[in-house]
């Protein structure tokens, strides 16, 4: 079961590397023609306006002498065509955004887009997904680290698109 506390919502800016850790292991994508990934997620959220996020990179992540590095040569097609992120919620809401894939070797943050929380005593059905669907060229090269939901105040403190 997921848990969100009062603690939590009211990180500090040092905190937040805390939210956006990274795993030991991390989906990695190779090539394919299509691409879709799916997920939700059902919790009590405490009232306000939440942002939902994929956390991606370009590029395949290692070790290599004890430090990370980042191999870019496998990543392609991500720039021909944008990447569709949505999200809907038990209560009726949605939100889309598209974005290029284009900076290979850091992982970035790409916001699905926001949802609005009134009532704490009722659990809210969150369903989101990241969609590629062009047959005409593959891609390959990408990792996937998480998706965060995260209050949308901290919007700022993040690095976004």
């Amino acid at each position: 079961m997921l848990y969100i506390d009062n603690e939590m919502i009211a990180a500090t800016d040092s905190e937040l590397s805390f939210l956006i850790c990274r795993f030991q292991t991390v989906a990695y994508l190779q090539q394919i023609w299509w691409f879709e990934v799916d997920g939700e997620v059902e919790f009590p959220f405490p009232p306000g306006t939440y942002s939902l996020y994929f956390r991606l990179q370009l590029g395949r992540a290692s070790k290599r002498f004890g430090r990370r590095v980042c191999n870019t040569e496998r990543v392609h097609g991500w720039d021909l065509k944008p990447v569709r992120f949505q999200l809907w919620t038990s209560d009726g809401q949605s939100a889309t955004s598209q974005f290029f894939l284009t900076e290979p070797g850091r992982w970035n943050l790409y916001r699905a887009g926001e949802f609005v929380v009134d009532n704490a005593h009722v659990s809210t059905k969150i369903k989101f997904s990241m969609t590629q669907i062009d047959c005409t060229h593959t891609k390959g090269g990408l990792c996937l680290d998480s998706v965060l939901i995260l209050p949308s105040q901290f919007r700022e403190r993040l690095k976004h698109f």
